[in-house]
């Protein structure tokens, strides 16, 4: 008996080979930009925490040994981090306290001051800088020593 038709071979025809191929390409392609953007928020993040570990030490030991100190100064961690820190004595919100002194009750010596540090730093050609703030209890201001 012979077949009536063409007999068709078993298999894949060419061009359904190069579309599978092309949406293999499209989709590895796809992935990789993820793995890259993930590669590169990942070194963000980690400059950032770096940034956020250096604030931290300075800001912990700024004016334990010494009196705090109004004004701007500035300094480098290391090659990569610098640092600026502005001490401003800080005014807390009107409270009770506004109202002026009770009678019989003494005026404490001791001041508020808020503590601003910049940490800048170059990374992937650009310029970051990231800012801290907190409060620090200092007494008052040493005589003869500038603001």
């Amino acid at each position: 008996m012979k077949p009536s038709g063409r007999i068709r071979g078993q298999g894949f025809t060419l061009l359904e080979v190069i579309a599978a191929v092309l949406l293999l390409a499209i989709t590895f392609a796809s992935l990789m930009r993820v793995a890259g953007s993930s590669l590169d928020l990942t070194a963000r993040s980690a400059e950032r925490t770096q940034a956020a570990m250096w604030a931290r030490s300075l800001l912990d030991s700024a004016f334990v040994l010494e009196p705090i100190r109004t004004g701007r100064s500035s300094g480098r961690f290391d090659q990569r981090y610098s640092w600026q820190l502005d001490v401003q004595p800080f005014q807390p919100p009107a409270t009770a306290a506004a109202a002026g002194p009770q009678p019989g009750v003494p005026v404490s010596p001791l001041k508020l001051y808020r503590l601003d540090l910049d940490v800048l730093w170059k990374g992937a050609g650009h310029d970051y800088h990231a800012r801290f703030s907190t409060l620090r209890v200092g007494g008052p201001q040493p005589q003869g020593l500038g603001s």
